[in-house]
């Protein structure tokens, strides 16, 4: 058996969501940190950092984008641009000799604390039966 690695690359961050548009703006110098837009931060002391912006994958079938949690959408971008990168035509490919890496510590921490309130103000029986296909950490590499 002989190993092999292709690899392309793909990004979603805070400056970027393209490589190539990445790479521009931090040779450029330019920063992603900006003032936090997804949550209220009148309770914290920091109110900057940095947040993935105007994520719109068109390619993404609505369905499959209701389905993921947040993490699971952005390994998918960055997964789809890599993939493209690397000029690989999947649909020619064994798909039992071809397999994907992403690392996560964690994930679905929007389901989870989405559920969590969910039980704590309509009870068990209003818990979403796709909270752990939504927020285990391996989430990101199956769907990708």
């Amino acid at each position: 058996m002989r190993r092999v690695a292709i690899t392309g690359l793909g990004t979603v961050n805070p400056l970027a969501n393209q490589v190539s548009v990445f790479w521009e703006k931090a040779l450029a110098g330019l920063s992603g940190i900006a003032q936090f837009t997804q949550f209220d931060t009148t309770a914290f002391k920091v109110h900057f950092g940095g947040e993935v912006r105007d994520l719109a994958p068109e390619w993404l079938d609505p369905k499959t984008a209701r389905r993921v949690d947040r993490f699971v959408l952005l390994a998918l971008c960055a997964g789809k641009e890599a993939m493209d990168d690397s000029g690989i035509d999947i649909s020619q490919e064994n798909p039992f000799r071809c397999g994907v890496i992403v690392g996560s510590g964690i994930g679905g921490l929007r389901e989870f604390e989405e559920q969590h309130s969910k039980y704590r103000e309509k009870g068990p029986d209003r818990i979403s039966p796709f909270v752990i296909p939504k927020m285990i950490p391996n989430a990101a590499s199956g769907n990708v």
